[in-house]
């Protein structure tokens, strides 16, 4: 089957278990969202999300976190991985995002990315989530099964972005990109995965 024809019919699979795939983190807002996300990297949402609500209580706009001890965010997220760092960045890229952009999260990748802790994946989540605007944040969920249904080369998570993008028209970019995660999630998980019962490796899975 060749590549176009295996994505529309991957899309639709999707778009008839996940119609309306809502965000998986916990967040309120563009800034809200960026912590959440940021917080997010090397644990799971289900863990940052469990912190979220006691994060927000203590500060919700960038100049309230700006204002909070480093020590004093870390004890409030210390359950989720990399704490200590991510409690750093949390305080600088809010102070940032105070002095610098007047307290608004910034609608661009350049600024997003320019942030302390603020990576590419990141930037793109917020960019379309937050903001619309066409991006398709690349996890280890998305990476592996682009890799395994012949989507992409699958070598690193920069190809698999670009060759993403070139499968997928533009305006299915955001939703997908969450339709993919669950689909990850709930049918397709890296280890001791039933292909011949999945709905899509089944027909779509790269013979080994």
């Amino acid at each position: 089957m060749k590549r176009p024809e295996k994505a529309a019919r991957i899309a639709e699979i999707l778009d008839r278990l996940y119609p309306q795939p809502a965000i998986p983190l916990v967040h309120e807002d563009p800034y809200s969202l960026l912590v959440a996300v940021m917080l997010s990297a090397q644990t799971t949402d289900k863990m940052v999300n469990a912190v979220m609500p006691a994060l927000l209580a203590r500060a919700r706009t960038p100049a309230e976190m700006a204002a909070v001890p480093t020590e004093e965010i870390a004890e409030l997220i210390r359950r989720i991985g990399f704490a200590p760092t991510k409690a750093r960045h949390l305080k600088a890229l809010s102070e940032r995002i105070a002095v610098e952009h007047g307290g608004v999260v910034p609608a661009s990748f350049e600024a997003l990315e320019a942030l302390p802790g603020v990576g590419h994946k990141t930037a793109s989540v917020v960019m379309a989530q937050a903001f619309g605007h066409p991006a398709f944040p690349v996890d280890t969920h998305i990476h592996r099964l682009a890799s395994r249904w012949g989507l992409s080369s699958g070598k690193n998570v920069v190809e698999t972005e670009r060759d993403l993008k070139r499968t997928f028209p533009p305006e299915r970019w955001n939703k997908l990109h969450l339709q993919l995660i669950y689909f990850g999630r709930e049918h397709c998980p890296a280890l001791r995965h039933d292909t011949a019962g999945c709905p899509i490796c089944s027909w779509a899975a790269r013979r080994r």
